[in-house]
This record gives C-alpha cells, structure tokens and sequence, in this order.
C-alpha cells in the first residue's frame, strides 16, 4: 500500500479495508517518505504487515511479502533503528519497582482506612480463638 495515492491516502485506504469485519489483509506500507509520523499512522491504521522505502533493494518487497505470509512484520531498517532509539531514551515506567505505597486509588485508600480500624477487633478475636477453652468438668458422682 502507498502512502499517497490519487482519492486517499494509504493509510485511510488500509483502515477501509481493515473495517471489515470478515478481513484477513495483512498490509505492508511501501512508501518514499521516511517519516515517523507515517510510521506510526500506518501502525495505528493496522498496517500489521511492515513499512518497507522505496529506495529498498528490489528483493526487500518480495521478502516482506514472504515474511508477512509467515505470520511476522518487517520494518525498513531505517525506521527500525529510530524506533528502537526512541524507545531505549525513555524513561522506564517505575524502572521494575512498584510505586510507593503512597500512591493507591481513593478506593483502595478507603481499604486501608477500613483495615486499620479493623485490626484491633481482628487481633482481639484472634486472641480468643487461640486461647485454650475452658474446662468442663463434670461430676462422675452426681445423683
């Protein structure tokens, strides 16, 4: 699918096609133009299949097809390389760490409130279920 083409645009041309629900294409973009924002564009349209340039060698289009068939995607190495750039700059989201305690939801907030002025009538039933149970005595002798 090109980018530009006379009455839409390729990325308008692939969500048309995709709007389907009974559609099976896979769509790679193949295109002059070596932006991100047609990267993305085409992406978020569900062109699934890869962005290849047209200045790629002439078996790139032939191998893309063979990889998409196989179930993958390919993306010019040029827009690979800013991709994965782009990615590796940014900060990691809580760097694997989980966030403060500090942080919860009014309703998990809520939660806590309830649990700690639960926690005194919890330890005191805790106390009476484990504490020995008096013992009965009964009279062997009784009349």
């Amino acid at each position: 699918m090109d980018i530009r083409m006379p009455e839409h645009d390729g990325i308008e041309a692939t969500r048309r096609i995709l709007a389907s629900p009974r559609s099976r294409s896979r769509i790679i973009i193949l295109t002059t133009f070596d932006l991100d924002e047609y990267v993305y564009d085409a992406l978020r349209a569900g062109a699934t299949g890869g962005f290849l340039l047209k200045d790629a060698p002439p078996e790139q289009p032939i191998h893309a097809i063979h990889t998409v068939a196989d179930g993958d995607a390919l993306l010019a190495p040029s827009v690979t390389r800013r991709l994965i750039g782009q990615f590796a700059s940014r900060p990691a989201p809580h760097n694997g760490i989980p966030p403060p305690l500090s942080e919860l939801t009014p309703r998990e907030s809520r939660r806590s409130e309830w649990l700690r002025a639960a926690s005194p009538t919890r330890k005191s039933h805790k106390r009476s279920c484990s504490a020995k149970p008096p013992s009965r005595r009964t009279s062997a002798t009784s009349s």
